[in-house]
């Protein structure tokens, strides 16, 4: 038997054959439809396709028709979880090709901005514990107005809750003053505090262990990065390995292997214990951000021009490594800007790890895998 199992249909659009899994009001699935076509031998999955809806907007395509200041937003929409990721990605590719070095402000307040749209991706996959997995309708409140909270501070400093659009070639466009970073440390307390109540509700959840294995030569095989390969683990982050923005002048801590390296459970709880630890690393940026003075951005030219040659940056994003391959013929636009992202990966793994899972279990094992279609679908 075929059954197709839809990702961000809208609810009541099921029919014979095609079955709709919800992970919650708040999971990243709801936006964006993906396809899981299962055949199944009674209730066990022995075959999976995983089909992206019909989202391709061409991105990288629509790159090479903006110029260098442009594409900056157009980069912000393409993980709509944690929009200030793509802008960053893309302004630390131009600048890398550049050579230009933003001020040092720019750079720990950008170091603060990528911690706070972590903090936001992770609760919103989180979600699915409190709504799904181990229903507590208190902790998915809390989940929910934290996150909310999350998009209001970012609306205090750049006006726009959800793309912030702040990033600029050279730095940024708005400063924070000293009671907007105090309420970031607030706010990373806050959420911080989610982590230990998240963790107990995993606990007594008693999930189901070994479902969706991606362990370690899986990863690889996939190129799976980010919490998923750290739950795989691969002590793998761009924050520690290969430190940019201010995360040398920080302690990134290296998060423990799991007891049960490589399933969705020991997934999940690689999340809730990086939940935790970006709330303290969030909270230190603040800190060090404070102590720097200066301007936030600098003085560019009215036309860009990236000279001739090939430029490749990679950054830690919340779902894993962002990759972007940038190629100049010296023009007011790319000839080619190529993304790796982690989506593509988790979800190409997930296909090959799917077959030998229970139906029912089906939800534990695609909520363990971050994705977001516009990061999948590019």
């Amino acid at each position: 038997m075929t059954v197709t199992y839809l990702l961000g249909a809208p609810l009541g659009t099921a029919s014979p054959g095609r079955r709709i899994l919800d992970l919650g009001t708040d999971h990243p699935s709801r936006s964006g439809l993906v396809e899981i076509v299962c055949r199944l031998d009674d209730d066990v999955i022995e075959e999976v396709e995983i089909r992206p809806g019909a989202s391709h907007r061409s991105a990288e395509k629509l790159f090479e028709v903006r110029d260098y200041r442009q594409l900056l937003a157009l980069a912000n929409r393409h993980d709509w979880q944690a929009p200030f990721a793509g802008e960053l990605g893309a302004a630390l590719t131009v600048e890398a090709a550049l050579r230009l070095t933003p001020p040092p402000r720019a750079t720990w307040l950008r170091t603060v901005l990528a911690e706070h749209a972590r903090l936001h991706s992770h609760l919103g996959f989180l979600s699915v514990v409190p709504a799904r997995l181990a229903p507590d309708k208190d902790v998915a409140r809390e989940v929910h107005a934290a996150r909310e909270a999350l998009r209001e501070q970012q609306a205090r400093l750049s006006g726009n809750r959800v793309h912030p659009m702040v990033c600029r070639l050279g730095g940024l466009s708005a400063d924070a003053d000293g009671g907007w970073l105090d309420a970031e440390v607030r706010l990373a307390e806050r959420v911080g505090a989610l982590a230990p109540v998240l963790r107990d509700l995993l606990a007594g959840a008693a999930l189901p262990r070994g479902v969706a294995v991606i362990d370690a030569g899986t990863a690889r095989a996939y190129g799976v990065t980010g919490p998923a390969a750290r739950a795989a683990g691969i002590d793998v982050d761009l924050r520690r390995a290969s430190p940019y923005l201010a995360y040398g002048d920080l302690d990134v801590p290296a998060l423990p292997v799991g007891e049960h390296p490589g399933d969705a459970a020991s997934r999940l709880t690689t999340w809730v214990d990086e939940l935790a630890s970006t709330a303290e690393l969030l909270a230190a940026a603040a800190a060090g951000t404070a102590r720097v003075d200066g301007p936030v951005a600098v003085k560019l030219p009215k036309v860009m021009r990236v000279p001739v040659g090939d430029t490749y940056v990679a950054h830690e994003a919340p779902l894993g490594r962002a990759g972007w391959w940038l190629v100049s013929r010296g023009e007011k636009v790319p000839w080619r800007l190529k993304l790796r992202t982690a989506s593509f990966s988790h979800m190409a793994a997930l296909e090959a790890v799917l077959p030998g899972t229970r139906v029912d279990d089906l939800p534990l094992a695609v909520a363990s895998v971050g994705y977001v279609v516009g990061d999948l679908a590019k």
